[in-house]
């Protein structure tokens, strides 16, 4: 240590050696929210030597590895195992934490041990991070822990030289005229951790356990009180989500109060990023009664646990996909046990790997797919990793900002290939794509190209782009109506979701919508006749509500253009775009049009009538009726023929009684 080059050299051996042979990481869940709340005890007085040991490994794995012109401190052989374990879920968290602070402060931890002649390694800088956090007082155990050897060693160096240690520690805060160490930390940094710390909490009730009213109930003799909106937040207090139905949402300050709840050791609330429900919601919104839902990836048990709740009412099974494991398989059915779900169904192979015929899958409606993402857009980077078993390198991104080229190119591929597979599936009718990036490379290019791709085949319907089934949020300024995006904020974590669904079949669309499509493609224009009132008195054959177009002038052309649009909708429709919602505002504004110069006294200009009512020549009264009848023969003509292919029909010239009534004016 200080002083002693051969002495630091030595233990930097030992510990490498000693902490090479740790098990897979695990987790144990029989200890309980008493245990916890005991830990959270402890936590200002050190941690346990395993917590250490884990940090240390994670460290190893994600800190800055700088130029060579620029390296100062050599940490040694990377070839040391890396495998984690945890006693449970609150050390896997501290350890995490203890991990990211050690890669925040790096360079100033590695200063100070410079200065005091230290010879740095992983698990000594994670400590000293804790030595200067506990403004370098000795640590205090209160429950019984089989110690580590390499963490006894290193913290009996690091205490008999806090003294020095804590005076290069001051040298250094005056270097970088610091009143804290925070504030060493580049800006950018510092706002990205006060939105971390200020971003509301996201709670999803467990209807399997308790009903909504139960809830408001129990929080009410907690002492919580039910605001409107965030806005409202005054301590103990919450609201109910905008988008989701069964989400509360709680002020950050209040997390340690509400884990130590009966209503969260019970898994009747349940923590979770608001933009795995805003998925969960999203697929759930488009099953049927007796439809099966694919989960892609495993991720966080709760998505799946809230899409099996969610899911319930309509009696579908949820089939989760990469369940590799015969540990991890009896680990998520224990959980999934103790939170009541019991329509899952896991699967061991990928998602990649299951073919789209596959007999078990033959009910499958709707896949869920929630790809690994950078995750640049998460608030809580900790709990986004140990919620959906991120990469710890998530950590080393947010610190510097970005993701390099090479990481995000793969990543898009790998996306791609999935939402492509995803389409081949022929039975199902809808998938919900969701990250939580903030790239387009991940987001709405992945899904341009998956639409463009053509990968379904044209022996289905193909898919395009549906808008949510909730409203754009009020403060996203990039919502779409059909991409839903949330940009990373103090009030949210960014979040990104498609929802592409099958087009219909032509048979199955309404008539007003192919007539509507008509009067957009500007083939009815103008047209608006009064039906007689003998016609009005028999009963239609078809109704058609929300029309304008009546009259037996208009038969023939309305006809025609039915036969041709079932034609068309026969053949692989392209990619669905924005267009859609221009082309369909069009049509509403033709079809106000038509109205007021129906209803105008006024005489029409030559130069507003459509096209081909001004080639119209102008014919005598016999003549006209003449035409009329000529027309009306033809017409009926015309349906009574049996067609037996696609044919292109001219139509005559129509004549109007605006027109008409124009002619009689000007003769």
């Amino acid at each position: 240590m200080p002083g002693s080059k051969s002495n630091s050299v030595s233990l930097h051996e030992d510990i490498t050696n000693d902490t090479s042979d740790l098990s897979e990481m695990k987790i144990s869940d029989e200890k309980g929210s008493v245990e916890k709340r005991t830990m959270t005890l402890i936590e200002k007085n050190g941690y346990h030597d395993s917590v250490y040991i884990n940090a240390a490994k994670i460290f190893q794995g994600i800190h800055t590895e700088k130029h060579k012109d620029r390296i100062l401190v050599r940490y040694g052989d990377d070839s040391v195992s890396r495998l984690l374990t945890f006693k449970d879920e609150y050390s896997q968290r501290v350890s995490y934490e203890l991990a990211f602070n050690a890669l925040k402060y790096q360079d100033l931890l590695e200063e100070i041990l410079l200065d005091s002649c230290a010879y740095p390694c992983h698990l000594l800088v994670v400590m000293l991070y804790d030595l200067q956090d506990r403004k370098f007082q000795a640590r205090e155990i209160f429950d019984e822990e089989e110690p580590v050897a390499e963490v006894q060693k290193i913290e009996r160096y690091l205490y008999s030289f806090r003294t020095k240690l804590a005076a290069a520690l001051a040298r250094c805060r005056i270097k970088h005229d610091a009143l804290s160490i925070e504030y060493i930390l580049p800006e950018i940094i510092r706002k990205q951790e006060q939105r971390a710390s200020a971003l509301p909490l996201c709670v999803w009730i467990n209807t399997f356990k308790i009903g909504l009213e139960d809830v408001f109930r129990d929080l009410k003799k907690k002492g919580f009180t039910r605001v409107e909106t965030v806005s409202d937040f005054d301590h103990y207090t919450y609201c109910m989500d905008q988008h989701c139905h069964d989400v509360l949402v709680f002020p950050s300050s209040l997390k340690e109060q509400l884990l130590n709840l009966d209503l969260f050791a019970d898994r009747k609330l349940l923590l979770q990023d608001k933009s795995r429900s805003l998925a969960v919601h999203s697929a759930q919104a488009l099953l049927n009664t007796g439809d099966d839902i694919i989960v892609a990836h495993v991720g966080s048990h709760l998505t799946i646990a809230h899409m099996s709740v969610l899911a319930n009412h309509s009696m579908s099974r949820i089939f989760v996909c990469g369940v590799k494991s015969s540990a991890k398989a009896a680990e998520l059915r224990n959980l999934f046990s103790h939170m009541g779900c019991k329509n899952i169904q896991l699967l061991h192979e990928d998602f990649t790997e299951i073919g789209p015929t596959d007999l078990r899958l033959e009910n499958a409606k709707v896949i869920l797919l929630l790809p690994q993402c950078s995750g640049l857009g998460v608030g809580n980077p900790i709990d986004f990793i140990l919620n959906e078993h991120g990469d710890a390198g998530l950590l080393r991104d947010l610190f510097q900002g970005s993701v390099s080229e090479d990481k995000l190119r793969i990543l898009a591929e790998r996306q791609l290939n999935e939402l492509m597979h995803a389409m081949k599936f022929n039975k199902v009718q809808a998938i919900v794509y969701c990250t939580c990036s903030v790239y387009p490379e991940e987001n709405e290019l992945v899904v341009k190209k998956a639409l463009e791709s053509g990968v379904e085949g044209n022996k289905v319907q193909p898919y395009r782009l549906i808008p949510p089934v909730f409203s754009a949020c009020s403060n996203s300024k990039d919502s779409t109506d059909f991409f839903f995006k949330m940009e990373p904020s103090e009030l949210s974590s960014g979040c990104f979701l498609a929802i592409l669904a099958r087009e219909k079949d032509s048979s199955e669309v309404p008539v007003k919508d192919i007539l509507a499509r008509a009067a957009a493609k500007g083939l009815l224009t103008g047209i608006a006749v009064e039906k007689p009132k003998e016609e009005e008195k028999k009963p239609p054959k078809v109704t058609q509500r929300g029309s304008n177009i009546t009259g037996s002038g208009t038969e023939p052309r309305i006809a025609e253009f039915l036969h041709h649009q079932t034609v068309s909708n026969s053949k692989a429709a392209g990619p669905v775009s924005k267009a859609v919602s221009k082309i369909q505002q069009q049509s509403v504004n033709r079809r106000n049009g038509r109205v007021q110069l129906k209803k105008s006294l006024n005489p029409v200009s030559d130069t507003a009538l459509p096209r081909v009512l001004k080639q119209t020549p102008h014919l005598s009264p016999v003549g006209q009726a003449h035409d009329r009848q000529a027309r009306a023969r033809k017409a009926r003509a015309e349906r009574k023929r049996v067609v037996l292919k696609p044919v292109e029909i001219v139509l005559p010239p129509v004549v109007t009684p605006l027109v008409t009534l124009q002619g009689n004016r000007a003769r």
